[in-house]
């Protein structure tokens, strides 16, 4: 038998396994609603299956597909692939010191104006890097930066916004794009809970990620799509291309792909640095870079989510209808999310804020008590966090303009519940019947 019988032996096998040990059993009464979970089939275990195969590993054929294939549904000229949205967030931040990018490049005691109620690999690089995050308040009930404070947060060392769409919700990205325009600022778009999301801008829909100078995204399994771990970081700037793959790969200058040599044709005649002349070009570095690089395995199933996201980002729009439609009889008592204007969300959870008279961690807990999981707005006020405990009040760390209150707010009396592409009708019926009930009762 020949090695490609063989293999597609193996792969029918796999298939036949996921038919008989993966596909999910219909939902029943009293099972575990999560708040987030994979939706996949037989098609991302084949991949997987032939990927493992082929035990290429490291980045390869599956890599460069993705890339190219997330490229072209979002519209953008270069996606780099790398292991988590959190690096992604690394990277993009780290791009921005380059010192390629000459007076624009951020230097420590820069700011980067940011919001607090978020997930804190946002504001991580920024703080780590020794830059200062700029901190300004949220809107209820859409969730996302105050744009109104963008001005008073203005300083001459800011250098950047860089924020997140909230669960899916765009923030106001005409406001900050003209903002970020008229003060020469790079702007990075956190997309990591946004993947598929629109916005209207120029006269046209775009998708969230793409209005900036650089996007990035999650593939960790609760996401919008998965590959286990993962992330992306793209952009339509060749300069911030460039400095996007020195960071992930070491910090190197040399753009060969893993596996190939001397693409250019001058590995060994030219002049780096202070390096001798014609120094291996593989290992010059212009750079404090990373290996930040996802492996083939992981882009392999990405391949096979991205043919079915689509249809995911679809069901994500259905389902928060639904949930917002059957929650509609207790609107008076809880605060139910609204979309940006200008919008299209492709929504990664459904976000709740009780009114006065609830007590938002009682209801969270009867929730949970009927087997169905809640998230609270992820770090709800991060300057609130132990990790900032050895740095609270040092205004040269880090700068909060106003006073946070809706932020707090978030803190307190927020919370969010599921609605990934594979809950049904009858899962979020009983969600919301859980809700409704909590709410009458407590």
């Amino acid at each position: 038998m020949s090695q490609e019988k063989d293999k597609q032996q193996i792969l029918d096998l796999v298939a036949d396994y996921y038919k008989k040990y993966h596909k999910k059993a219909e939902y029943k009464d009293g099972d575990r609603i999560t708040y987030a979970a994979r939706v996949y089939d037989e098609k991302e275990m084949i991949n997987l299956a032939d990927s493992m195969l082929e035990f290429w590993l490291t980045s390869g054929r599956y890599t460069d597909e993705f890339e190219q294939k997330l490229a072209k549904y979002l519209g953008n000229k270069y996606c780099s692939l790398v292991n988590s949205g959190s690096s992604a967030n690394l990277i993009a931040f780290m791009t921005l010191t380059s010192p390629l990018l000459k007076d624009r490049a951020i230097k420590r005691g820069d700011e980067v104006i940011t919001v607090a109620a978020g997930f804190p690999t946002t504001i991580a690089p920024i703080i780590q890097f020794g830059a200062i995050p700029v901190f300004v308040d949220m809107t209820l009930p859409q969730y996302n930066i105050d744009v109104t404070m963008l001005e008073q947060a203005l300083t001459n060392k800011t250098k950047a916004v860089m924020i997140a769409h909230t669960l899916g919700n765009p923030f106001d990205l005409s406001a900050v794009k003209d903002f970020c325009k008229k003060h020469n600022l790079w702007l990075v778009e956190d997309n990591c809970d946004a993947l598929g999301s629109k916005y209207y801008i120029d006269g046209k829909w775009k998708f969230t990620g793409t209005i900036g100078d650089i996007g990035t995204s999650s593939f960790y399994p609760p996401h919008h799509m998965t590959m286990g771990e993962g992330g992306a970081v793209y952009t339509d700037s060749p300069i911030l291309n460039k400095i996007i793959r020195s960071m992930r790969d070491w910090g190197r200058d040399c753009v060969c792909p893993s596996g190939k040599d001397n693409i250019c044709g001058h590995r060994f005649d030219r002049q780096y640095g202070e390096l001798p002349l014609g120094y291996d070009h593989k290992y010059v570095y212009s750079h404090f870079g990373y290996n930040l690089k996802a492996t083939d395995l992981q882009a392999s199933i990405g391949v096979a989510q991205l043919e079915k996201f689509p249809t995911f980002v679809e069901k994500r729009k259905s389902n928060f209808e639904l949930i917002k439609k059957n929650l509609q009889c207790v609107a008076d008592k809880l605060i139910l999310p609204e979309k940006a204007q200008n919008s299209d969300p492709s929504w990664f959870g459904f976000l709740l804020t009780v009114k006065d008279g609830i007590d938002r961690d009682k209801l969270v807990q009867f929730i949970e008590s009927k087997n169905i999981q809640t998230r609270m707005l992820f770090a709800g006020n991060l300057i609130k966090h132990p990790c900032f405990d050895t740095i609270r009040g040092d205004f040269s760390k880090y700068r909060v303009v106003g006073d946070l209150s809706v932020t707090d707010t978030i803190m307190n009396k927020t919370f969010w519940i599921g609605l990934y592409p594979g809950m049904t009708e009858k899962m979020i019926e009983k969600m919301t019947n859980v809700i409704i009930e909590g709410i009458n009762t407590l």
